[in-house]
């Protein structure tokens, strides 16, 4: 349990709350605010594809510090502190160049944050396998938090004020009843960003109040082991670990499509083909996977010990297969593309939490950071790569045709690829465990 908010459990938590508010709260609607900036599919490529290049880049460099030359509490704090005014200033400006400049920096330097704040959690637990769960589901909530205030955001408050509610319950009534629509609630995005610049200013203040993490000691000058990036890359000479990582890198491509698309699908009008949500609802339907995230880390240090780690995996990437398969056969069922939600929770959990897990299970302690820095190279660096390289052209390009998306096109190619991942996996995927679901200690992890 986290016991209270002032232990460190409890810190650890709140450290994960103010994490994933920060992404939580511009990424879902960031695919729509940039056409109606005039962006070009390029420009928005290389915009997206900012957080990606951060995490490879924070693969060599950033995640290296964390675990060998800087103490990691203080890297969060000036990461935030930084990365922070960055995401602030993209809500003021609406000319490329700066706001792409402005979201790389944001990006090279909150990217490997989420790596550090997973070592640093683990760094605090004695049993990872049952305590992650329960720490980590802080960032879920964080999450669902980023998303609900937009709900008052994106409001037509002339429209309220004209209406002249009597009381607060006719007030709430009146403002959930007038959602702003068309280049107004594109324009009203911008709100986003700083939203999750002031959460990343919180985050930079509270790091330095973290449970210390000791830094690691570094081996010898000279020897290969002095990278521990390096040393991470070693390990992908086990196959069980390259079969895993390459999966990873499939799964994070389906992530990331889901993340690239939905906003516009729900968004769309169902005479062109999408479900007709009103613009301040848009988000908090897309945290109803959140929702479903906090019961399914509740359950997932269970689910691990009974089926074990390819199991539980699969069924992860099995999760995306189904809710395209939804998106694609029924999308003029609003009530079934809200409900196909919850599996992003699944999907999540049973696979993304489920390798961290296993990273910190399998690869010796001194690399940890690392470790989990290579598997970020996949899921928040390659995949998401692919994904923001593709999914502007499939949509705008491949997919449009007299101004029209076939989503159900759009969604099969995200369907077939999770469903070969999950057959992969199911082949390829042999780790070396002691029993289904327990992690072999680090010292054992082969070097």
């Amino acid at each position: 349990m986290l016991s209270s908010p002032s232990s460190p459990k409890g810190r650890l938590f709140f450290m994960m709350v103010l994490e994933f508010f920060i992404w939580g709260a511009w990424l879902p609607l960031i695919f729509g605010y940039l056409p109606s900036l005039g962006f070009s599919p390029g420009q928005q490529s290389l915009i997206l594809n900012a957080f990606p290049v951060a995490s490879i880049v924070g693969m060599f460099f950033s995640n290296q510090w964390a675990d060998r030359k800087f103490n990691p509490e203080k890297f969060l704090a000036f990461s935030h502190l930084v990365g922070g005014l960055a995401i602030l200033g993209c809500g003021f400006t609406k000319d490329f160049l700066p706001f792409f400049s402005l979201m790389l920096v944001h990006c090279l330097l909150y990217v490997p944050t989420i790596s550090i704040t997973n070592s640093i959690a683990f760094a605090n637990m004695k049993n990872p396998e049952k305590e992650f769960g329960l720490v980590r589901v802080g960032g879920t909530i964080g999450w669902i938090l980023a998303a609900w205030p937009f709900t008052f955001i994106f409001v037509n408050w002339a429209a309220v004020d004209a209406a002249h509610p009597a009381g607060l319950v006719d007030w709430v009534g009146k403002a959930l009843a007038n959602p702003l629509t068309g280049d107004a609630a594109k324009a009203a995005t911008k709100w986003t960003f700083i939203v999750a610049g002031i959460a990343s200013l919180a985050l930079a203040a509270f790091s330095l109040t973290l449970p210390r993490t000791a830094n690691k000691p570094a081996p010898a000058a000279g020897t290969a082991d002095n990278l521990a990036w390096l040393s991470a890359l070693k390990l992908l000479k086990q196959p069980f670990v390259l079969v895993l990582w390459l999966v990873t890198l499939v799964d994070s491509f389906v992530h990331n499509c889901y993340f690239s698309w939905t906003g516009t699908f729900l968004g769309t009008a169902k005479a062109d083909g999408g479900v007709g949500i009103a613009s301040n609802w848009i988000a908090p339907i897309m945290s109803i996977g959140q929702v479903a995230e906090i019961l399914t880390m509740f359950v997932l240090g269970t689910t691990l010990k009974k089926f074990g780690w390819r199991t539980t995996m699969i069924v992860g990437i099995l999760g995306h297969a189904a809710r395209f398969a939804v998106y694609a056969f029924y999308p003029q069922s609003a009530t079934a593309i809200i409900l196909i939600q919850v599996l992003h929770g699944v999907c999540y959990a049973f696979f993304f939490a489920t390798v961290y897990i296993f990273v910190d299970a399998y690869f010796p302690k001194d690399i940890r950071a690392s470790a989990q820095g290579l598997f970020n190279l996949q899921i928040l660096g390659m995949g998401a790569l692919l994904a923001f390289s593709i999914c502007p052209w499939l949509m705008q390009d491949l997919y449009t045709k007299v101004g029209v998306v076939d989503f159900k096109g759009l969604f099969l190619v995200p369907f077939a690829v999770a469903s070969l991942a999950a057959i992969a996996l199911a082949l390829f995927f042999r780790p070396p465990t002691s029993g289904p679901g327990e992690a072999i200690p680090a010292g054992s992890a082969p070097h």
